[in-house]
């Protein structure tokens, strides 16, 4: 995660640093209490969320305490007296724009805060922002500003959520330079990110030069609890009816798929349909109103599979999904097996010590390697089925 102030930054740290937040002088100290950081009508809405103390340091699932910290941060910068935009945070899907924005309006429930989301298809043209906070997605609040609809001339904070994940999606790293070249450059800039390779430190550090710099060493969410298997399949055409003979074997309550391709994904969804499933389906091709029924459908339990690639399940975070099938394995921008990518993925199941399964489809000897790879960077052992 990087952080960047209007002053110049003159420290760069590798948390944690007991001692510095003990040390009353020192930069780092931290209070013991919420009470003691001035947050007036936030405090009902913290306490709400059942947050208790501010100075820890904990290992969450995406979605939880981090999501928190960002909004309280946007919060607390924020005049409520006044209809100025002066927090704007971007995400890179709708559905991790959609979970900050359910966060601010818990958190700050007991306040006067308006926020009000820039996702595709709910901003009408022509309609101006009247919000304090706005959180959106790249391209559409980009397109708002060009367009005169969202003011940023007052914007005192600007946040980017889950920059590694847009590096992945195509443009988006582009689309938030140029929101970036739009704001004030007195406007305090945060970017968080939940993994920090070479290529995204270089991103951080051309969108904000010279930032203070704070990461967690060693926090990566581990495979504990998660039962992997390695299913062996003829052929690619083979893998659809394995898929369905699993759902036959097993009796799972909700599981997501993860497909390489769209077309993929809607062909599973049609022969999972006509074995008798409940399916909804994720991909590129969808206008948003489809895209959100099929969230709906999913998070309310209409349907107890969601079929989808990597980019467009982020932010869908349950506590009843049970299990988890790479139906393609995930591979990162050189076509080489992606562990980061498998783990956000099958960490999605198990959460709360409760268990959970990953099923991998492996069809030649290309998918064979790949397996191999992921397990063997995460030292663990995949049960072999044929």
């Amino acid at each position: 995660m990087g952080v960047s102030d209007v002053d110049e930054p003159k420290y760069e740290v590798a948390v944690r640093f007991d001692d510095l937040q003990g040390d009353l002088y020192s930069p780092f100290y931290s209070v013991k209490r919420f009470e003691d950081l001035g947050l007036q009508d936030l405090l009902e809405g913290i306490y709400f969320m059942n947050f208790k103390k501010p100075n820890m340091i904990g290992q969450s699932q995406s979605g939880t305490g981090e999501t928190a910290a960002l909004v309280l941060t946007m919060l607390t910068r924020i005049d409520m007296s006044v209809s100025n935009v002066e927090a704007l945070c971007l995400a890179p899907t709708r559905e991790l724009a959609k979970r900050i924005q359910r966060v601010v309006q818990t958190m700050g429930q007991f306040t006067n805060v308006k926020a009000q989301f820039a996702i595709p298809n709910l901003v009408k043209r022509g309609e101006k922002i009247d919000a304090h906070i706005v959180v959106g997605t790249p391209s559409t609040v980009l397109d708002l500003i060009q367009r005169k609809q969202l003011a940023v001339e007052l914007l005192k904070v600007f946040m980017l959520d889950e920059v590694d994940n847009m590096l992945d999606l195509q443009g988006l790293g582009e689309q938030c330079l140029r929101v970036k070249r739009n704001i004030p450059s007195t406007t305090q800039i945060a970017l968080f990110s939940a993994t920090c390779s070479d290529r995204v430190f270089k991103y951080m550090y051309r969108f904000a030069p010279n930032a203070n710099r704070i990461t967690s060493k060693n926090t990566q969410p581990s495979l504990a609890g998660i039962k992997q298997l390695c299913m062996y399949c003829r052929s690619e055409e083979d893998k659809y009816r394995v898929l369905l003979d699993l759902y036959h074997v097993l009796t799972v309550g909700s599981s997501i798929i993860f497909s390489k391709k769209r077309e993929t994904a809607s062909e599973i969804q049609r022969r999972m349909e006509l074995d008798g499933h409940k399916v909804a389906t994720l991909h590129s091709a969808q206008e948003g109103p489809d895209h959100d029924k099929a969230v709906h459908a999913f998070r309310s339990g209409k349907a107890k599979v969601l079929i989808t690639t990597d980019a467009f399940a982020r932010g869908i975070d349950l506590e009843t999904v049970s299990m988890v099938v790479n139906y393609d394995l995930p591979l990162d921008q050189n076509r080489r097996p992606d562990p980061v990518a498998y783990l956000h993925r099958v960490a999605r199941t198990g959460i709360f010590g409760r268990p959970g399964l990953s099923v991998n489809f492996v069809h030649d000897h290309e998918s064979l390697y790949q397996v191999n790879e992921i397990s063997t960077h995460f030292g663990t052992c995949m049960t072999r089925i044929f």
